[in-house]
């Protein structure tokens, strides 16, 4: 009754493996579905026959005895039952994950996946990643994104929004160690708070007296002493007061850690959940033989003094367990006398002493490990996309890194966001020679969406993953852009003033190590010719003495001049439109030199305004 996990044939392309696994997990759900259905009916007659018994026993034609086999069976049942509809659940998400890889393939994912709602206020003041499309339905993070905890999520959009060279070649063909990771969290409600979990076992609680070896062991003693007593007087050996005398003591040490056992409890009640899907997500990680260093280098960070964090999260899950069985009135019963919450509680610091320290790097190499596996399945579900070349800025190996500029040199990039189908590729160069590329061109032509898909393809390549390119050599780098700028009625601010504002953090940013790869769309378009003409190269010029490069795009072709003054530096190149039987069509084709014509007043008849 276990869904089969099949090894995929790596001469297949992902789409047939995807397929391949939604038919086998299908057919292990339809399967399990039936089992389902046969041990409901199966319950329902032990119930029935039962209630037989029952009543035979009334008249005194059986014995209480007879229910022994029904109860028996029944139970049996009823665990086999547990276990038929948890794997028939894991089934359901392992097809549901091969659907999503598979919309992923297709083009059909935007607005289906996590589309990064929690850093997307933040991504406003970042210098790119709301220029990029980082975040949002249809952007980078949602393709991206197959993490399941809030940890590996805030690691994917840090890998994002700075460069962190993650090495994922090793971990795209583990397609049943992706699943696997995914299906961990796949069914359970809680989400991981790691932030609380790690200011938890960061944090000892104030107040507590003495040593707190001495306070169980008491603890102990007197929990022992309090059960002896109470079998004893119900004996009758002894009588009443000293099973009184026991429960006061007790009573007594539980009022004095009443405060730090309270703030225990508040930073481990109601985790159960999310401590046993970390847990498991850890033991995925231990138990998975691998060759690549990145995932090696993970599993070491999850070993403490010789014992597994997977074993060590899942003990103080159980002592949560018990904790949370207080809640229970007939558990309740038993436990009060023996202060049994104040024993757990006390386990439970015992715990968070012993192996709190290293949660916070447990924690972190969790989240690597699901920053690795949205990446590396971009990687398996789009084979075809390269690995860039990574080298030294100014492209030679032997100076310093950051000794150049920065070097993008792309053959047939396109932007992966974009359909394939509608998707057009451009060749780029940027590199100690050519420090800018001017691009003019008409309205609606692509010039920003040329922008865009040479900071995204810079983003991919300098978080580890592959990039949408034939080639593509880069160097490290850092990026700043102004595709996206608006005003701010809450803050005064106009959106020429906000440009402003982006552009000196850009400027600022130029000159530092790594070197800046520069975006800046439309440039300084909220002023007057005169004055955008002045500004613009002085700002563009300030950016490559400050070993910069990049693309800028505008409207006004007197900025080409800028460009022309700069050669060999610098070169223009433009985006045009072509007109062909009253419709306007555009190849998106970057082409060398000025654009020469202007499509504004014909988009204004297409829509209708009398010009």
């Amino acid at each position: 009754m276990q869904p089969p996990v099949t090894t995929p044939d790596r001469d297949q392309p992902p789409e047939a493996i995807y397929r391949q696994r939604i038919a086998a997990f299908q057919q292990a759900a339809a399967r399990l579905g039936r089992w389902d259905t046969l041990i409901v009916w199966g319950r329902a007659v032990i119930i029935l026959i039962a209630t037989g018994v029952v009543v035979q026993a009334v008249r005194g034609q059986a014995t209480p005895r007879w229910l022994l086999a029904p109860a028996a069976l029944f139970a049996v049942l009823a665990a086999v039952h547990g276990r038929v509809i948890a794997r028939r659940a894991r089934a359901q998400a392992a097809a549901a994950l091969c659907e999503a890889g598979l919309d992923r393939i297709c083009d059909r994912w935007a607005g289906k996946g996590d589309a990064g709602a929690p850093f997307q206020a933040a991504a406003a003041e970042h210098l790119y990643a709301a220029d990029l499309d980082l975040y949002g339905k249809g952007g980078l993070f949602e393709l991206l994104s197959v993490a399941r905890t809030p940890v590996g999520q805030a690691t994917l959009a840090a890998w994002l929004q700075a460069p962190a060279g993650a090495a994922v070649a090793g971990v795209a063909a583990r397609v049943d160690l992706r699943e696997g990771l995914a299906l961990v969290a796949a069914t359970v409600k809680q989400e991981v708070r790691d932030e609380a979990l790690i200011g938890w076992a960061a944090t000892t609680p104030a107040g507590l007296p003495g040593s707190l070896r001495v306070w169980r062991l008491a603890l102990a003693g007197v929990a022992v002493t309090t059960a002896a007593t109470a079998a004893l007087w119900a004996a009758g050996v002894l009588g009443p007061w000293p099973f009184a005398v026991a429960l006061v003591i007790g009573w007594s040490m539980a009022r004095r850690l009443r405060a730090p056992v309270t703030q225990i409890l508040g930073g481990v009640d109601h985790r159960a959940d999310e401590l046993g899907t970390l847990a498991r997500v850890m033991a995925l990680l231990e138990r998975g033989t691998f060759q690549a260093p990145a995932l090696q280098a993970l599993r070491q960070a999850l070993e403490t003094g010789g014992r597994s964090a997977s074993r060590r999260i899942a003990r103080l899950r159980r002592l949560v367990d018990l904790l949370e069985g207080r809640r229970n009135q007939f558990a309740a019963l038993l436990m009060a006398p023996l202060q049994a919450t104040t024993q757990l509680a006390l386990a439970v610091e015992a715990w968070r002493r012993a192996a709190g320290p290293a949660v916070a790097r447990w924690m972190a190499a969790v989240g690597e490990l699901e920053a690795l596996a949205s990446l590396a399945t971009f990687r398996f579900e789009r084979p075809q996309y390269p690995f860039p070349e990574i080298v030294d800025a100014g492209g030679d190996s032997a100076p310093a890194a950051g000794a150049g500029p920065p070097v993008f040199v792309a053959e047939e990039l396109g932007h992966p966001l974009i359909p394939a189908a509608r998707r057009v590729a451009n060749d780029l160069r940027l590199d100690a020679e050519r420090r800018l590329i001017l691009v003019s061109g008409s309205n609606m032509s692509g010039k920003s969406t040329l922008l865009r898909t040479v900071g995204v393809n810079a983003v991919l390549a300098l978080a580890g993953a592959p990039v949408c390119a034939r080639r593509l050599t880069i160097s490290s780098l850092a990026l700043g852009a102004t595709l996206r700028i608006n005003d701010s009625l809450q803050g005064g601010t106009s959106r020429f003033y906000a440009e402003l504002t982006r552009l000196k953090q850009i400027v600022d940013r130029a000159g530092g190590a790594p070197p800046l790869l520069f975006l800046l769309d439309e440039i300084l378009h909220g002023t007057n010719s005169h004055d955008r003409r002045i500004g613009a190269e002085a700002i563009i010029r300030g950016l490559v003495a400050r070993n910069a490069a990049g693309l800028v795009t505008t409207h006004d072709l007197a900025l080409a001049e800028v460009a022309e003054a700069m050669a060999p530096r610098a070169v223009n190149a433009h985006l045009e439109d072509h007109l062909e039987a009253g419709v306007m069509t555009f190849d998106y084709r970057v082409k060398p030199g000025v654009v020469r014509k202007s499509n504004a007043l014909e988009l204004m008849r297409a829509v209708g305004l009398q010009v």
